[in-house]
Protein backbone atom coordinates (compact mmCIF):
# COMPACT_ATOMS: atom_id res chain seq x y z
CA UNK A 1 0.00 0.00 0.00
CA UNK A 2 1.60 3.29 -0.83
CA UNK A 3 1.19 6.37 1.44
CA UNK A 4 -1.68 7.85 -1.23
CA UNK A 5 -3.89 5.14 -0.77
CA UNK A 6 -4.16 5.22 2.94
CA UNK A 7 -5.84 8.93 2.35
CA UNK A 8 -8.44 7.52 -0.16
CA UNK A 9 -12.09 7.09 1.40
CA UNK A 10 -14.47 4.23 0.31
CA UNK A 11 -17.72 5.38 0.13
CA UNK A 12 -18.20 3.61 3.60
CA UNK A 13 -15.61 5.23 4.86
CA UNK A 14 -17.09 8.50 3.76
CA UNK A 15 -20.54 7.27 4.94
CA UNK A 16 -19.30 6.90 7.83
CA UNK A 17 -17.62 10.07 8.62
CA UNK A 18 -20.64 12.21 7.29
CA UNK A 19 -22.46 10.63 10.00
CA UNK A 20 -19.85 11.21 12.53
CA UNK A 21 -19.66 15.07 11.73
CA UNK A 22 -23.51 15.32 11.47
CA UNK A 23 -23.11 13.78 15.10
CA UNK A 24 -20.26 16.09 15.95
CA UNK A 25 -22.57 19.27 14.34
CA UNK A 26 -25.75 18.19 16.43
CA UNK A 27 -24.29 18.41 19.51
CA UNK A 28 -22.70 21.72 19.57
CA UNK A 29 -25.77 23.14 17.71
CA UNK A 30 -27.59 21.32 20.88
CA UNK A 31 -25.16 22.77 23.45
CA UNK A 32 -25.31 26.41 22.02
CA UNK A 33 -27.30 29.20 24.12
CA UNK A 34 -30.15 31.81 22.69
CA UNK A 35 -27.73 34.29 23.43
CA UNK A 36 -25.21 32.83 21.32
CA UNK A 37 -27.34 32.14 18.31
CA UNK A 38 -28.53 35.82 18.58
CA UNK A 39 -24.94 36.92 18.30
CA UNK A 40 -24.40 34.64 15.16
CA UNK A 41 -27.52 35.88 13.61
CA UNK A 42 -27.10 39.63 14.37
CA UNK A 43 -23.05 38.96 12.99
CA UNK A 44 -24.18 37.42 9.92
CA UNK A 45 -27.12 40.01 9.32
CA UNK A 46 -24.01 42.94 9.88
CA UNK A 47 -21.80 40.90 6.99
CA UNK A 48 -24.27 40.03 4.73
CA UNK A 49 -26.52 43.65 4.53
CA UNK A 50 -23.96 45.56 2.73
CA UNK A 51 -22.93 43.13 0.73
CA UNK A 52 -26.64 42.26 -0.42
CA UNK A 53 -27.43 45.76 -0.93
CA UNK A 54 -23.69 46.93 -2.92
CA UNK A 55 -24.61 43.68 -5.11
CA UNK A 56 -28.17 44.32 -5.66
CA UNK A 57 -27.29 48.17 -6.66
CA UNK A 58 -24.61 46.96 -8.93
CA UNK A 59 -27.27 44.51 -11.22
CA UNK A 60 -29.49 47.53 -11.32
CA UNK A 61 -26.88 49.78 -12.40
CA UNK A 62 -25.88 47.62 -15.09
CA UNK A 63 -29.59 47.03 -16.50
CA UNK A 64 -29.79 50.56 -16.70
CA UNK A 65 -27.07 51.19 -18.94
CA UNK A 66 -27.49 47.44 -20.50
CA UNK A 67 -31.24 48.54 -21.79
CA UNK A 68 -30.38 51.37 -23.70
CA UNK A 69 -27.98 49.71 -25.39
CA UNK A 70 -30.11 47.36 -26.33
CA UNK A 71 -33.02 50.14 -27.68
CA UNK A 72 -30.39 52.13 -29.80
CA UNK A 73 -29.36 48.83 -31.47
CA UNK A 74 -33.16 47.61 -31.96
CA UNK A 75 -33.98 51.67 -33.18
CA UNK A 76 -30.84 51.46 -35.43
CA UNK A 77 -31.57 48.09 -36.78
CA UNK A 78 -35.54 49.59 -37.89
Amino acid sequence: MTHREQYNLSPADAAQFCQLWSGHVDALERHLSARTWALWGVSAVVIAYPIARTLVLAALHSIVNVVPEVVRTVLHLI
